[in-house]
């Protein structure tokens, strides 16, 4: 695999690109149960999947949309002014609160070189955490494009393959031991 470019697109931005130049699948770890034994401790399976953050750097729009789509959605889940900076990020647009509303599902695509999809990852409940400075420098020579660092918390994150289907052992063509 040698993904060229990256789309993370957020279900509550429809209409707002964040062309990720870089992007890291988050760590994954399943914790582990002990059952006593007289000899010693047996390691089992755990019952609770824990998943890392979802970094993100993407290519900063020309209006500065994508970055300041973030930047009032963790100010609304901060609210350092006041309550109703969290109120309108938790109002729904029949005027009645949803909790809900605090969250969006995203997901990643992976990219070839002819800018297709190859892999898509979708998470579920994210929420910005953080987001990065924008360094603005007039000495630069050469025309810089601004990059902005996201990381996101969530609840859940599946692979699907390039026809957009979960992977199994019935996708790969090899025998089952």
């Amino acid at each position: 695999m040698s993904p060229l470019g990256f789309d993370f697109s957020i279900a509550r931005f429809p209409k707002v690109s964040f062309f990720a130049n870089t992007a890291a699948l988050p760590q994954i770890s399943l914790g582990i149960a002990n059952q006593s034994n007289y000899l010693k401790a047996l390691a089992q399976p755990g019952d609770r999947v824990e998943y890392g953050e979802l970094p993100i750097q993407f290519l900063i729009d020309e209006d500065m949309i994508n970055y300041t789509l973030i930047h009032n959605w963790i100010t609304g889940l901060g609210f350092p002014e006041s309550c109703e900076q969290f109120l309108d990020i938790t109002t729904g647009r029949d005027g009645g609160r949803d909790m809900e509303l605090q969250y969006s599902d995203a997901s990643l695509q992976i990219l070839n070189s002819n800018y297709n999809v190859i892999a898509q990852i979708k998470f579920w409940d994210i929420f910005p955490t953080s987001l990065s400075s924008m360094d603005f420098t007039a000495t630069d020579t050469d025309v810089n494009y601004f990059t902005a660092n996201a990381t996101f918390a969530f609840t859940y994150m599946q692979i699907l393959g390039k026809n957009g289907k979960v992977l199994s052992p019935d996708y790969v063509d090899s025998p089952r031991f």
